[in-house]
């Protein structure tokens, strides 16, 4: 079948002039049931084909009755851009010309860190971005990675991660936008904003995760249970969800792998449908998480076999099956045949996988220019894209004036596990990353998923595209300051192998500072130390690490400490024993120029914490946002044997120069109805340096009918002050932001007193004053994302 000009004997259904509505109902009334099931189901690409070349020997069986997704034609092979356009165009190409409807396929890839495809730009991850508190940089970020996606003819992405995470124990705290859902919504709104753009034909579809709860399970955990109560798991964890999808026009939604209190989110009908589709209105495609569906029976042993999962899930309001076709097949068939599934839940969800189609523009224009592919990869603003992002992710914690480092400084030792391996810089779902975890799980005993590696996956082709195509921090430093620079590893991310010692301490006894630059490896293999799967039950240095820089430190030179990791790491002993502490998170393919920027003082550091830093694995949860009666142990206060506060707390983070707040305003005093109250803040750059603060606003309700938290962030602004200039920075809070759920989870607006704060940490703040609101209480159900979204920022001078 072909997409010549339309004539008399052209279907209705091919005709672009009509409404996107009639051509999804004359397309379906023409499917058969294994059709419809088939826009249901998925493929691997090396199902699909021998290494880059579609095989026409295992193919056509699979695309017999058309399919809904290919999973991974760029993140599943060594293909470069070109490779990759001209695969998705040959799977195409079959789909449209070979099978009786032509129904072109959608192709998926994974996004957390830009696309993960060989000789992609790798951003840093996501919780590098959350640092920069900036969510015009995520949305450029998904901007670029769009551009990337449509031009090897990817059409959806699964990100972004909109799990709020408060335990950084858990591997995929890397992920995620922090510990606090405004930030979170802010930043994935913006995310969905730059992935999708304004006309789908253009974008690619966002697919937020994981809905819901995921990162709250029990002991950190991967895949292990969250213990939510109702009204918390409404204002903290669906709250970046619910803003991502009446704010932001959010397409798809990737289920969880957890339960919640019984339920496995796969197959919960009041998350998938009662909440998302009947509460907020969201009309895009549930798909599920990998392997979830089948996992009903063999992990949650909720279903008794295929047939019962297929039903369970597709009756809850799940769409569509990843990553490949299993209970989506015949037992999904089998279950429409038995009343298991109606005829209407079955018609439902092939519609909205189709207006999605649709909606991409896929009957029109299939097919992609494979001479153009590469054109649209790593281009020189992509690239530097990826530098601003990790440069404004930098957060230096700590600082006792060592940095920034000197031009004329002497001597500098460079020590460390990921000072000299630029793999090390990347996230778990990055290329290179992901490509070693295809290639572990080839070995006997891990491929846990059963996934069809033997089929048409090449280890040779796929090792091809694992470099990373980045410096290194040493590499970054010797640029910088030359033959004073001296290196010695001293040991591994995760080995216990300390015959490296000597060597390390022995240059950092004979030079002037030592850099330290230590951390995680992520990814999903057995060596890794975070990523999916890869929890920890410690926030020690991995390995032998902490103990090397202990003896470091030893030395009495003066210790600067560069992590390089996913999530908080490092004793409080250790932090607190070195003369800086700079997080650079996994901050992607140029993270390694943006350190030595920092430490150079090229750049001055302006990133904030999204999430607080534990002193220890004992305080978790630790997070701002806590009950009054949260936060410490009554009557005494502080643990037995440390404080109860962080280490460093949610939203901190240093500059090479100072600020002073002031002259801080509030008004009106009372509120009514739908009006605001605005705040008003000069910042003053008393320092000798350029730089960025984040300025960011809390309030706290007096009193309530439900308890509340001691502070809740509804406002921030990230404010470039010239040294020796002031800004005024105002805030506009509209009444709703200051909204709860009631005790019959309603959203409401009550009368009573909000105390107001400003300031650039949620430790460090400023009473702004207090509004009180007079207004009868207030019922706003379904308006909840107001909260996140309605207020607005002016920053003058």
């Amino acid at each position: 079948m072909t997409t010549d000009a339309l004539d008399s004997t052209t279907p209705l259904f091919r005709d672009a002039s009509r409404l996107v509505q009639q051509r999804v109902e004359d397309l379906l009334q023409r499917m058969t049931p294994e059709e419809k099931a088939a826009q249901l189901g998925s493929a691997w690409v090396f199902q699909l084909a021998d290494g880059i070349k579609f095989s026409t020997e295992r193919a056509p069986a699979l695309l017999e009755h058309g399919l809904g997704q290919v999973t991974r034609v760029s993140g599943a092979t060594g293909a470069s851009a070109e490779e990759a356009a001209e695969l998705a165009n040959a799977i195409q190409r079959h789909l449209v010309e070979e099978t009786r409807l032509g129904i072109p396929a959608i192709v998926h890839e994974e996004i957390c860190s830009g696309l993960m495809a060989r000789d992609a730009t790798v951003f840093p991850q996501a919780i590098a971005v959350a640092s920069t508190w900036e969510p015009d940089l995520a949305q450029a970020l998904a901007d670029a990675t769009r551009a990337q996606m449509r031009a090897v003819g990817a059409h959806q992405g699964l990100s972004p991660v909109l799990d709020v995470c408060r335990d950084p124990r858990w591997g995929r705290t890397e992920e995620t936008f922090g510990e606090d859902p405004h930030l979170v919504a802010r930043m994935g709104a913006a995310f969905v904003r730059g992935l999708q753009g304004e006309d789908l034909r253009d974008g690619v579809i966002a697919t937020a995760k994981h809905f819901a709860g995921y990162g709250a399970s029990e002991g950190g955990l991967n895949w292990a249970p969250a213990h939510i109560p109702p009204r918390e798991l409404r204002e903290v964890y669906l709250h970046p969800f619910e803003a991502a999808v009446t704010m932001a026009g959010l397409r798809s939604v990737m289920n969880a792998y957890i339960e919640l209190d019984g339920i496995p989110c796969t197959a919960n009908e009041d998350l998938l449908t009662t909440i998302l589709r009947d509460q907020w209105g969201f009309d895009g495609v549930v798909v599920a998480d990998y392997f979830s569906i089948r996992q009903l029976e063999t992990y949650h042993r909720h279903a008794e076999d295929g047939v019962a999962a297929a039903a369970m899930t597709l009756n809850a309001g799940l769409d569509v099956e990843l990553p490949a076709t299993d209970c989506y097949g015949a037992p999904l068939l089998e279950a429409l045949r038995s009343g298991r599934v109606s005829a209407a839940v079955f018609d439902t969800a092939v519609r909205r996988v189709l207006r999605t189609k649709f909606d991409l523009g896929l009957f029109e224009q299939p097919y992609v220019d494979v001479d153009r592919a590469a054109i649209a990869f790593d281009t020189a603003p992509q690239r530097a894209l990826a530098a601003q992002v990790a440069r404004q992710g930098m957060v230096l914690l700590r600082n006792d004036g060592v940095l920034p480092l000197a031009p004329d400084v002497g001597s500098i030792a460079v020590i460390g596990p990921n000072a000299d391996v630029a793999r090390h810089l990347f996230g778990d779902y990055t290329y290179p990353s992901h490509i070693e975890g295809m290639f572990e799980a080839r070995t006997p005993g891990n491929n846990p998923f059963g996934m069809p590696l033997d089929e048409g996956f090449d280890e040779e082709m796929s090792a091809d595209g694992t470099d990373t195509r980045s410096a290194t921090v040493l590499q970054a430093l010797v640029e910088r300051y030359g033959a004073r620079v001296v290196f010695a590893a001293g040991c591994d991310v995760s080995g216990t192998a300390r015959d490296g010692f000597a060597t390390a301490l022995a240059a950092a006894a004979a030079a002037d500072v030592a850099v330290l630059v230590m951390g995680d490896k992520a990814g999903l293999t057995i060596d890794c130390t975070s990523g999916e799967s890869r929890d920890r039950a410690s926030f020690d240095l991995p390995g032998v690490q902490e103990e090397l820089a202990r003896a470091v430190i030893g030395t009495g030179t003066p210790v600067v400490l560069v992590l390089v990791a996913g999530r908080p790491v490092g004793s409080a002993w250790l932090h607190e024993r070195c003369a800086a502490v700079l997080m650079a998170w996994l901050p992607g393919q140029e993270g390694a120029g943006a350190i030595a920027d920092v430490i150079s003082g090229a750049t001055n550091p302006g990133g904030k914490l999204p999430m607080s830093y534990p002193r220890t694995v004992g305080q978790v949860p630790v997070y701002y946002g806590h009950k009054v009666s949260g936060g410490r142990s009554h009557w005494k206060g502080d643990y037995v044997d440390t404080a109860v506060s962080p280490l460093y707390p949610f939203g901190h983070g240093l500059s090479y120069t100072r600020f002073a707040l002031s002259d801080v305003t509030l008004g009106p005093a009372e509120v009514t109805g739908d009006d605001s109250f605005t705040v008003d803040v000069t910042i003053t750059n008393t320092g000798p340096w350029d730089g960025d603060e984040v300025v960011q606003l809390y309030i706290r309700r007096a009193r309530a009918s439900v308890t509340r938290p001691v502070l809740e962030l509804k406002g921030f602004a990230r404010v470039p002050v010239a040294a020796g200039a002031s800004k005024d920075v105002t805030f506009r809070v509209p009444l709703a932001q200051t909204g709860f759920y009631d005790r019959d989870l309603v959203y409401v607006v009550e009368p009573g007193v909000v105390d107001v704060f400003v300031g650039t940490s949620s430790h460090d703040l400023l009473a702004a004053g207090a509004v009180t609101i007079v207004a009868d209480r207030a019922d706003l159900a379904g308006r909840a994302p107001r909260k996140a979204f309605d207020g607005s920022v002016v920053i003058r001078g």
